[in-house]
């Protein structure tokens, strides 16, 4: 009998969000699962990793085909465990992150600690999809895009992805009879104006949240946010190689003629 393909789950909302109870649910009907995810929110993180502090993990729940942990540390933590400590002698087939309560398209990707563990799949040579749903409610309805989630999952175990890359998949938070599809799109420019919104405690010391606007520059018919503002989910291939290759050969100019 031919095994399962083997499925790394985890997120950046934590173990027990919404979101990545309905993506392994999602999962288990593809293939065997083990969950490793943060015991805390974790959102924004990035690709922090825990280098100043012990990490623990802790087994959760155990059955035929599913295991599932929390981890004490980092999204990116988590997809180490689960590569070098939960599956060390097996092969993860795929890794998916998310699904995140909010976007994580655009500038958002540099941020995210969904995004990150994504990336660090790819880094270590695992296909790596990373879902994300456009709203913040804790009680988001992750059902009707079952569908699209497990159609890419399918599609990346039978394709594979090139070396080195993983996917950013957003969805509108729509319902499903108004998704129109889907679009493979590139992020699009954009940033956060932010504002420190200061604050006093009870001994009249500033404290701050973080707060601001987002600001989009790109009017490209095909970015991502304009994929999701007219209701298509939107899949931008992402890949962790940060160089600025088109502007090498310029840069070489520069060193050569300052010799």
């Amino acid at each position: 009998m031919k095994q399962k393909p083997l499925i790394l789950v985890t997120n950046d909302d934590g173990v027990t969000a919404r979101g990545i109870r309905a993506l392994v649910e999602f999962m288990r009907e593809i293939g065997d699962v083990i969950v490793v995810a943060p015991d805390k929110g974790m959102s924004g993180m990035g690709h922090a990793i825990t280098i100043n502090s012990t990490l623990r993990l802790l087994e959760m729940r155990k059955e035929e085909g599913f295991l599932q942990y929390s981890c004490s540390g980092t999204p990116v933590d988590c997809v180490k465990f689960g590569v070098k400590v939960v599956s060390p002698n097996r092969k993860i087939d795929l890794l998916v992150s998310g699904i995140n309560h909010g976007s994580n398209s655009s500038i958002n990707v540099i941020y995210s600690g969904t995004m990150s563990a994504a990336i660090e799949g790819a880094i270590e040579g695992i296909p790596a999809i990373g879902f994300s749903l456009c709203s913040h409610n804790i009680d988001a309805d992750f059902s009707p895009y079952k569908e699209y989630v497990q159609l890419l999952a399918k599609k990346v175990l039978e394709k594979n992805l090139p070396k080195g890359m993983c996917l950013n998949v957003n969805i509108p938070c729509l319902p499903k009879v108004e998704i129109k599809g889907m679009k493979v799109c590139r992020q699009a420019n954009a940033y956060w104006d932010e504002l420190f919104d200061e604050r006093k405690d009870p001994f009249n010391n500033s404290y701050y949240w973080l707060t601001g606007q987002f600001v989009n520059l790109d009017n490209g018919a095909d970015t991502d946010e304009e994929a999701l503002k007219n209701g298509y989910i939107s899949i931008v291939p992402t890949k962790f190689d940060l160089t600025a290759h088109e502007f090498r050969k310029e840069l070489e100019d520069w060193i050569s003629t300052s010799k």
